[in-house]
């Protein structure tokens, strides 16, 4: 299952964004390290569903489907905020780093209102810098893989000189228990210019700067510009975005999300995470303290900003971020079921790149065995082993079992 991590300083807002996404109460207050333990919980990330095409009704298994829309679970982890100093063991730092390196991907959660100070504490609205925020996370991060790096040079160099092993193995092999592999070493060695440089020869700002790419791309991050909907937000929000031009900023209001999910799970409101609108059920039922905030709701940020921002994140952070593809593998090409006479019961998110044979691997270790080709369900081709699978496949795996049976 795919892991997303919410990282930040204190008091930005991370826990209500995990609670509104997880419908979990995990504690919310504004003393330092609310969260001394990770939260963790489902979340998941929505899809077009397939069977209106298929003009079918579907009976999903592993995921949801919601008025055409397919959600599809993915584990969300709510990590203990970080201070400066983190990388060295403040706070929670080493906590906080080491699940942190089991995120496949991490949502930098800022108040964009500017109220806390550098420190994550409370402060007055527009007196914090979240620009600078996001900044000394980021560096606390680079310094945590320069540690890694800088700990374990000398075990690279022999390997390298030693054992004969080749650069990019070497580094990776330092890196490997934080989820770098090596393609994102030779990528990172790419980028500056490092590929036919000695090792020995790296200066410090060389890697230095080897460390800030590998970072980047080993756990890929977008921001969420969180609290839109309060003052000093909106200016901040163009200021996220000025200055972080290559990584995607999203205005948010996890406030609000998690208002609109406790309302419609208590049926007071129809809405689907992510929708652009939600309809209320009963205006009678509802208080004037309930009327304001959803009309708040309405017109201040979904009039503003067309959604609260949570759902768009993750979805944003699986599809775009981590390029993740959402399949539908079936036994039956002409019912579209599986042998039980489910129809379309799983989808699965395949990385992009990512073969029939990764599909069935990830299915089940058995069915990879004795596997001939795959059946495109829209067509009836025959599809070999190293087809690249794309968005909305729906494919039925042949081996040679299930054709002997």
């Amino acid at each position: 299952m795919i892991k997303i991590g919410l990282i930040g300083k204190t008091n930005t807002g991370k826990t209500t964004f995990f609670n509104s996404a997880t419908l979990s109460a995990a504690e919310i207050s504004n003393y330092p390290f609310t969260t001394k333990q990770p939260n963790v919980g489902n979340a998941h990330a929505i899809a077009l569903c397939v069977h209106k095409e298929f003009d079918l009704q579907d009976n999903p298994k592993n995921s949801r489907c919601i008025d055409g829309w397919r959600f599809v679970p993915i584990e969300l982890v709510d990590l203990p905020g970080l201070i400066k100093g983190a990388w060295e063991g403040k706070g929670l730092g080493n906590q906080f780093l080491s699940i942190a390196a089991q995120s496949d991907a991490l949502l930098h959660v800022v108040d964009a209102s500017g109220s806390i100070d550098a420190s994550g504490k409370i402060a007055e609205s527009g007196t914090g810098d979240p620009v600078a925020d996001v900044g000394d996370i980021e560096e606390e991060l680079v310094m945590w893989y320069l540690k890694l790096f800088e700990a374990n040079r000398d075990k690279i160099s022999r390997a390298i000189s030693g054992a004969g092993m080749e650069v990019v193995h070497a580094i990776t092999e330092v890196f490997r228990g934080i989820g770098v592999k090596e393609e994102h070493v030779k990528l990172a060695l790419d980028q500056n210019k490092l590929t036919e440089v000695k090792f020995d020869d790296f200066g410090p700002q060389e890697t230095k700067d080897f460390c800030w790419s590998l970072r980047d791309i080993s756990k890929p991050t977008l921001i969420v510009a969180n609290k839109v909907d309060l003052p000093s937000a909106t200016e901040n929000f163009r200021r996220l975005r000025e200055e972080f031009k290559d990584i995607i900023v999203i205005p948010a209001s996890a406030d609000a999300e998690l208002t609109l999910r406790r309302a419609e799970t208590r049926g007071v409101i129809r809405y689907i995470p992510g929708d652009e609108r939600f309809e209320i059920n009963e205006q009678t039922s509802l208080n004037d303290k309930q009327k304001w905030a959803l009309n708040f709701i309405r017109k201040d940020i979904l009039g503003e900003y067309m959604r609260t921002g949570v759902q768009f994140a993750i979805n944003v952070a699986v599809f775009k971020l981590l390029k993740m593809n959402a399949v539908y593998p079936v036994a039956n090409v002409q019912t579209y079921s599986d042998k039980h006479g489910n129809v379309l019961p799983d989808v699965y998110l395949m990385k992009s790149g990512s073969t029939v044979e990764d599909l069935a691997r990830e299915i089940h270790s058995e069915l990879a065995k004795g596997m001939l080709y795959a059946v495109d369900a829209r067509d009836g081709l025959r599809l070999p082993l190293n087809y690249h699978l794309k968005d909305r496949d729906v494919l039925s795996i042949v081996s040679a079992r299930t054709k002997k049976k």
